[in-house]
């Protein structure tokens, strides 16, 4: 029996790439002419490609618009309402674990809306819509929730001021963490090794100077960035893997039966001789060919006159 197949399923965990390779033919593509004219175009099928990234970014400039149209007082309420501390999550987490991630604070974010567009659209394209989403939203509610336990272990042992449970909190930066951490498995070779090593290096160095509680939320966000990378990539590699050994199982020639059992022949010159044997009668029904092949006489061996003395009944 040939063993099935695995159903197809191509993950996006084992399709890496070369850096070297991909920087190269980014500067080809730029050194070509007409780079003007072609950029748009480009520019475009990227960000379809990219539409959940395309639309965060838009929302983020909208919350920040909004923010520039009310008055100071109003803006701080807005913020606080939105943030992430240890008071609303005790009061209301579900609702501030959602909009923290849709509002930004100080000037106009120009720098978190082309993160969101280069970055994380590219993370999206490679992904898809629904991985990054998962990861993007993994990434902040896990690294928020740390961040909330670990303020509430501080001021209970005095280790931090109590004002700190009423900080605003809020922005992009956890989910982008951890989706900017993850990406390092889309890398092959050393890249992957430096492009994590960087990430885990810089975020410790912030969280040893001048340790906040956002520093600690920011490194909770990279490791589970590459928690899920590394769990993903390893568990998609076996999958392929086992259906590569399922695929060359059923390539593979069945080798013939040797317990086959082999039904004689009659040959032609018996097949000539117009005889009555009992096997080129057919047999009318189950119990009437029985009764005639008993009964049958057969020329060959019934005949006393033609059966040798060595094989009659002594």
């Amino acid at each position: 029996m040939v063993a099935p197949t695995l159903r197809r399923i191509h993950s996006p965990w084992t399709q890496t790439v070369d850096l070297g390779d991909e920087l190269r033919a980014v500067w080809s593509w730029a050194r070509r002419p007409r780079l003007m004219r072609r950029l748009l175009p480009e520019l475009r099928q990227h960000l379809s490609g990219a539409p959940a990234s395309t639309a965060y970014a838009f929302t983020l400039f909208v919350t920040w618009w909004t923010l520039r149209g009310v008055g100071d007082s109003v803006e701080r309420r807005l913020i606080f309402s939105a943030s992430t501390n240890l008071y609303n999550m005790q009061h209301n987490p579900i609702q501030v674990l959602v909009a923290s991630a849709f509002w930004t604070q100080g000037q106009f974010p120009w720098v978190t809306i082309a993160e969101i567009l280069v970055v994380m659209g590219f993370a999206e394209r490679w992904l898809g819509t629904s991985r990054w989403i998962l990861l993007f939203a993994t990434g902040h509610i896990g690294a928020t929730l740390l961040t909330v336990t670990a303020i509430d272990h501080a001021i209970d042992h005095h280790v931090i001021p109590v004002r700190v449970q009423y900080a605003a909190d809020v922005g992009t930066s956890y989910g982008f963490t951890a989706v900017l951490a993850a990406m390092a498995f889309h890398f092959r070779g050393v890249v992957r090794a430096l492009w994590a090593g960087v990430i885990v290096v810089f975020l410790g160095s912030a969280l040893l100077i001048g340790p906040t509680f956002t520093d600690y939320g920011h490194m909770c966000a990279a490791l589970i960035g590459l928690a899920i990378g590394f769990v993903a990539s390893t568990f998609w590699r076996r999958i392929e893997r086992l259906r590569t050994e399922r695929d060359a199982i059923s390539a593979a020639p069945t080798p013939a039966s040797t317990n086959r059992l082999t039904v004689p022949r009659i040959p032609a010159a018996a097949a000539d001789t117009g005889t009555n044997s009992v096997a080129a009668q057919p047999l009318s029904g189950a119990d009437g060919g029985a009764e005639a092949a008993l009964h049958h006489a057969d020329d060959r061996f019934d005949d006393a006159g033609r059966d040798r003395a060595e094989h009659r009944h002594q």
